[in-house]
């Protein structure tokens, strides 16, 4: 197993938010739009350095949305910033009309996903985000793992044309990818070649794959883990390449089970090469408050439940 290390923990929203600056740098089109939390989505150096291209809409998401289609018109790149609940389920309708249907070049940027802003609780939680934005048609969906990959994928994302859904988070997590790396969007990462058994994991998990895998080597598991930071569009190649070497599967996402990670993977599989597959998913709950990693645990997608579901895969396996 090859050995991942990491010297500090810093949360993927602040990526976001340094690559947000950069890519402002680098692009005068480039703007930003929130509603109403700019302290949590770490918007504040944007605005600091560029004030004029920066809008406040306050809390009216829809309205966010409107108006972030509306500015792709004049040639701005607009990223368009709330909590990934309020980016995706409440403004379903318009993110589908204004961006999706009308293929603007807007940003989504969705932070505190999954369950690990924590002690907000259920309302504010949201695991059925990643569903709602991949059954879009033209919306790429990307769910990067740690402070480095986010403010890459930040960077990516300004320079992609077209409507993108970026997810991340609140909770500090390990920043083990390397600093100045190039995000390929739709391109899976290998973490670590194996024959045993494929991991496929994304943005929080990975880490806990990380943890989950050099537990496994342990116990004799040669395991190939693979960072799926891009849901859509999906790296089938990938995932077939690896699946046919190890002929079995687990799938790790801080996400419903349903419309996630795991069934991009099954419909890959089912079309192409059946093969076991195991979830490591939440099975059809809504969250609750809660510490990050207590939170992690009771809905089993941490590191020992990723353990056990690879034990489960490997009985199915056959030889």
């Amino acid at each position: 197993m090859k050995k991942y290390t990491f010297t500090e923990k810093k949360d993927t929203r602040s990526g976001f938010g340094d690559g947000l600056l950069e890519a402002g740098r680098e692009n005068p089109n480039v703007v930003a739009l929130c509603a109403d939390l700019v302290g949590s989505l770490k918007m504040n150096a944007f605005i600091k350095e560029f004030p004029d291209r920066f809008i406040q809409t306050g809390i009216a998401e829809a309205n966010l949305i409107g108006v972030a289609a509306g500015l792709t018109v004049g040639g701005k790149i607009p990223f368009a910033g709330t909590f990934a609940e309020f980016a995706s389920g409440r403004v379903y309708d318009q993110v589908r009309q204004s961006i999706a249907y009308s293929n603007k070049n807007v940003k989504i940027a969705a932070s505190h996903a999954g369950i690990t802003l924590g002690e907000d609780g259920a309302t504010h939680q949201t695991m059925e985000d990643i569903a709602l934005m991949k059954v879009l048609p033209g919306m790429t969906v990307i769910n990067p793992c740690d402070y480095n990959q986010t403010k890459a994928a930040t960077i990516a994302a300004a320079e992609y044309e077209g409507p993108v859904y970026l997810r991340f988070g609140r909770p500090v997590v390990p920043v083990f990818t390397p600093e100045n790396q190039v995000f390929e969007i739709g391109k899976a990462v290998m973490l670590n070649e194996g024959t045993g058994v494929t991991i496929f994991a994304t943005g929080h998990l990975v880490w806990k794959a990380i943890e989950a895998a050099e537990i496994l080597e342990q116990k004799g598991i040669s395991v190939e883990l693979i960072n799926i930071h891009t849901i859509k569009p999906f790296d089938s190649e990938a995932v077939l390449n690896s699946v046919r070497k190890t002929k079995c599967v687990v799938s790790c996402e801080e996400h419903l089970m349903n419309g996630g990670l795991g069934d991009s993977i099954a419909q890959v599989l089912a079309r192409f090469f059946p093969a076991p597959l195991e979830y490591v998913a939440v099975d059809d709950k809504f969250g609750q408050s809660g510490t990050p990693e207590e939170l992690l645990a009771y809905y089993g997608i941490d590191t020992p439940n990723i353990v056990l579901a690879v034990e489960k895969v490997l009985q199915r396996k056959k030889v």
